[in-house]
C-alpha cells in the first residue's frame, strides 16, 4: 500500500494525499498533543511533514529505507521537537534546505533502520513456528482470537501462552546477543 500511495504521490494524485492524512494523521496527532501541542499544531506540523515527504521523492536519488509510516513520524517527530526548541517564534514555512532537521530525520531513520535489523538478527534464531506466529501478531496485526483460529490453539489461553513462550525465545536470543557483544 506504501509503495502505491508514493507512485501516487510523485505523479501528483491529490487522492494520495487524503490516503496519508487518514493513514497517520491521528498518530502525529496523538504525539504532538501529548508532547505540548494543540490539534491546529499538529495540522501545521502534517502539512509541513507531507510537504518534507514531496520534497524528498522528488529528489532522483530518494530511496525509502524505512516504513512509510516510520519516516512521516521521523519527520513529523522532528518539525514539532525544532519547533518546541523555538517557542516564540512560529513555524510559518519549512526550510526545506535545513541541513539540522535533515539530519535528525536521517538520524531517526538510521535508528529505525538499526532497530529492524537487530529484530531480523533475533528473529531468525528463533522456532519456525514462533517466528510465524510473531509476524502474524506484530507485523499483520492479527489478534490472539484471530491466532488462536489460524494455529489450532483450542484455548486463547493456549494461543496467549504460545506467544509468551515465543517473546521469551526472542528475549533469549536479544540477552545472548548482548552477552556477545
Amino acid at each position: 500500500m506504501s509503495n502505491e500511495i508514493l507512485s501516487d504521490l510523485k505523479g501528483e494524485n491529490n487522492k494520495a494525499f487524503g490516503e496519508l492524512y487518514k493513514n497517520y494523521f491521528g498518530m502525529v496527532s496523538r504525539f504532538i498533543i501529548n508532547n505540548n501541542g494543540r490539534t491546529d499544531d499538529a495540522e501545521d506540523i502534517f502539512q509541513d511533514t507531507l510537504l518534507v515527504l514531496l520534497e524528498k521523492l522528488r529528489q532522483d536519488n530518494f530511496v525509502l529505507t524505512a516504513s512509510l509510516k516510520t519516516y512521516v513520524m521521523a519527520i513529523a517527530k522532528n518539525l514539532w521537537l525544532k519547533k518546541l526548541r523555538t517557542p516564540h517564534t512560529k513555524l510559518e514555512c519549512l526550510e526545506l534546505g535545513d541541513n539540522d532537521l535533515l539530519e535528525d530525520i536521517n538520524q531517526s531513520i538510521e535508528e529505525e533502520r538499526t532497530y529492524w535489523e537487530k529484530l531480523q538478527s533475533y528473529l531468525t534464531k528463533i522456532t519456525n513456528h514462533c517466528k510465524g506466529l510473531i509476524h502474524a501478531m506484530f507485523f499483520h496485526e492479527k489478534t490472539i482470537e484471530q491466532i488462536q483460529q489460524e494455529y489450532g490453539y483450542s484455548t486463547k489461553h493456549n494461543a496467549q501462552n504460545q506467544k509468551h513462550k515465543c517473546m521469551e525465545q526472542i528475549r533469549k536470543a536479544k540477552e545472548q546477543d548482548k552477552d556477545n557483544a
